[in-house]
C-alpha cells in the first residue's frame, strides 16, 4: 500500500541573511544626538528601560573604558572588554554575560566576534561603524530575537543614510524621554581643542622686539 503523507505540513520557509532581510526581521531605532551628549543620553536610556542583556559597541578601547567608568560611577554596572584584556578576562566576561551575572558589556567589533555571547537582547550602536557593512554584522547578533538602537551624531548622518539605502528602508527616529541636550564645553568641540581667536600669540612681543632692533 502506498504510504500516506500529511499534506497539511508546510514546507520550511527559507531564511535569508542579506541586508534587506535582516533589517526587516529586526527592530531598529535611531536617536539623533551630538557626540558630546552620547554618554548622558545612554545613561538616561538605561534608566528608562527594563533590564536587558545589552552589548554596547564603541569605536575605540579608550572610549569603552571611559563609558564603563562613567556608568559605574552612576551605579549602573557595566563591564568594558577589549583587546587590552587577557584571554581569560574575555572568557570570564562572556560566561558572566551568558549566565546573566552581568547585563551590560561594552566592547568593540573585533572583540565581539570572539566573545560568543548567546543571549543578547539589545545591541547599542554607541558609535556607528566606520563601514556601513559592519552595521549588518552587528544586526545579525540580535536577528529576530532582539533589537538594535543607534546613537547618531551629526558626523555619522551620512553613514546612517548609507545603511538605510542598503536595507531599503528608513530607520525609525525617536527621542529619549527626559533627555536634554547640553552645550559643548567651552574650548572643546568633538574632542579637539578649538582655538581662541581673541588670544594673542605668545611670540608676538618677541617679534615686535626684533623689528624694533632692526629699525635702530
Amino acid at each position: 500500500m502506498p504510504i500516506k503523507t500529511d499534506k497539511t505540513d508546510k514546507p520550511a520557509t527559507a531564511k535569508y541573511f542579506d541586508h534587506v532581510s535582516i533589517a526587516k526581521r529586526t527592530k531598529q531605532v535611531a536617536y539623533f544626538v551630538e557626540q558630546h551628549d552620547k554618554t548622558i543620553m545612554f545613561e538616561q536610556f538605561i534608566k528608562n528601560s527594563e533590564k536587558k542583556q545589552i552589548v554596547v559597541l564603541m569605536a575605540t578601547k579608550r572610549k569603552a573604558d571611559s563609558l564603563s567608568k562613567y556608568l559605574n560611577d552612576k551605579d549602573i554596572p557595566a563591564t568594558a572588554i577589549h583587546g587590552n584584556h587577557r584571554a581569560i578576562q574575555i572568557e570570564d566576561a562572556a560566561k558572566a554575560f551568558n549566565s546573566s551575572e552581568i547585563n551590560i558589556i561594552i566592547t568593540t567589533d573585533m572583540i565581539l566576534k570572539s566573545l560568543k555571547l548567546t543571549n543578547i537582547e539589545l545591541i547599542v550602536n554607541y558609535d556607528l561603524a566606520t563601514e556601513a557593512e559592519a552595521y549588518f554584522v552587528r544586526l545579525a547578533y540580535v536577528d529576530e530575537v532582539g533589537e538594535s538602537i543607534s546613537f547618531v551624531s551629526t558626523e555619522e548622518k551620512n553613514t546612517l543614510e548609507t545603511i538605510e539605502y542598503m536595507m531599503k528602508q528608513d530607520m525609525p527616529k525617536e527621542k529619549v524621554k527626559d533627555f536634554s541636550p547640553t552645550a559643548v564645553q567651552q574650548g572643546i568641540k568633538t574632542g579637539k581643542l578649538s582655538l581662541n581667536k581673541n588670544k594673542k600669540p605668545r611670540n608676538k612681543k618677541k617679534k615686535a622686539r626684533k623689528d624694533t632692533k632692526k629699525e635702530l
